[in-house]
Formats: structure tokens, C-alpha cells, sequence
């Protein structure tokens, strides 16, 4: 069967079955984390149908970020999309069961388990590289109102002179996590593409420092000297 055939049934199957009131989660995001994979896998030797399996289905478990389960909702969402394939999809074969499960539970940042496949590498690279760029920015912020956190401290954005803390403030999220995931790139193109779009990101820090100072028209030169090394 075609990679298109197998997308199509998944899509329709997961349209169904998938809550899709978690926007920042949904069928349109395992859509868009296979399309950056498929950049990903050009000129290697991975298994197409395993990647684009784990992209339809590393999220079908999705516990929120301040759950105290977190981290082990990939390894779920491992289990249960080996249940949903055997049910609902015999003619997948059976043989990629154990590849597809690894790059699902892989894929977790919270997780911290290391992908030992390409297939994993891809995965988990393209979904972090959903969390870069404007469509990372919207979704950070998607997430954290679902999760009533404020904005940003307004007296200290950077937490220059106070603890960072991102169960408060989604900025400080920017800090603990997002300018971070360059370096847990698995792929030479995902090292490229976090480091582009982290350069975006450094670019809307400062332009909100800027504003906060009264200035609306230019970017902060001080925070683009701070956050330099990520860039």
C-alpha cells in the first residue's frame, strides 16, 4: 500500500476517534510534524511507513504538561498505538510494531529517552521543530492559556535577578526549554532548522523587551547580545 493510502486511512481513523479540542495537538499537528520528517528523511535510509506511523500517532496519548504522569504519556501513546494498528489496521505489518513503538516513545521531551533509530531521530526531531518558529510561538502560547500561566513578569521578563519559572510564566518557557532543543537535534537538516527558527525566536524576545521599555519600532540591542550564544 502507498505512503498516501496509509496517511489517508490514518488521518480518517484518528478524525473519528481523536479529541481534537487540544489545538495545539491535534490531527492538523501530526499532519505538519510528517511533513517536516519527510524534509528530514531526504537521502536516508528510513522506513517511511514507520516514521509517518509515528507521526499520526506519538501524541494519541496526550497527557497535560502539568500532569505528574507527563512523562510517561509517550510510552502510552507507544502501547496504545500498537493496540489501534492490531484492531483497527491488521493489514499493517506487524514487523514495524516494535520500531514504530520506540520512535512514539522516544519522541518525548519529558521522557528523556534516547532514540536509537533514525526513524526515532526523525520523529522526534520534527516534533520539536514544531515547537520553533511563529507556529511554536502560537502554540506555546496556546498551551500555556489552556494552563491559566501569565504572559510574563512584567518587572523581570529575562528573570535576570529571580529564578526562572515556567509553571508561572510562559516566557521564562522560552529559557528553560525552546532555546535549549538545538542542541537535542538528532539530524544535521533538524540542527539547521532548530537554529533558524531559534534565531526567530531570539529576534520576538527582544522586540518584547523592546516594547516593555516604550519602544516599538526597533528590537532590544542588549537582550540580542544576552541570548547571542543561541543564536
Amino acid at each position: 500500500m502507498e505512503l498516501e493510502q496509509w496517511e489517508r486511512r490514518f488521518k480518517e481513523y484518528l478524525e473519528q476517534h481523536f479529541p481534537q479540542e487540544d489545538k495545539a495537538h491535534d490531527v492538523a499537528h501530526f499532519s505538519r510534524v510528517w511533513q517536516t520528517a519527510r524534509k528530514l528523511m531526504q537521502g536516508s535510509q528510513a522506513n517511511a511507513l514507520i516514521v509517518l506511523t509515528a507521526c499520526y500517532f506519538h501524541d494519541i496519548v496526550n497527557l497535560p504538561k502539568n500532569h505528574p504522569d507527563r512523562h510517561l504519556a509517550s510510552t502510552q501513546a507507544a502501547k496504545e498505538t500498537l493496540r489501534i494498528l492490531a484492531t483497527q489496521f491488521a493489514d499493517y505489518p506487524v514487523a514495524a510494531y516494535p520500531a514504530v513503538a520506540h520512535a512514539i516513545a522516544a519522541h518525548s521531551f519529558s521522557a528523556d529517552i534516547m532514540p536509537e533509530t533514525i526513524e526515532a531521530k526523525i520523529v522526534q526531531d520534527a516534533d520539536r521543530l514544531e515547537s520553533l518558529g511563529a507556529i511554536g510561538l502560537a502554540r506555546v502560547f496556546h498551551v500555556s492559556g489552556q494552563l491559566g500561566r501569565g504572559l510574563f513578569n512584567a518587572e523581570d521578563p529575562l528573570a535576570l535577578h529571580r529564578p526562572l519559572d515556567d509553571t508561572r510564566y510562559t516566557f521564562d518557557h522560552f529559557q528553560t526549554k525552546l532555546l535549549t532543543l538545538a542542541d537535542t537535534m538528532q539530524t544535521e537538516m533538524g540542527r539547521q532548522m532548530a537554529a533558524y527558527n531559534i534565531d526567530y525566536l531570539v529576534t520576538f524576545i527582544s522586540k518584547l523587551c523592546a516594547e516593555l521599555k516604550g519602544e516599538y519600532c526597533q528590537l532590544d540591542s542588549e537582550t540580542l547580545a544576552r541570548f547571542r550564544g543561541y543564536r
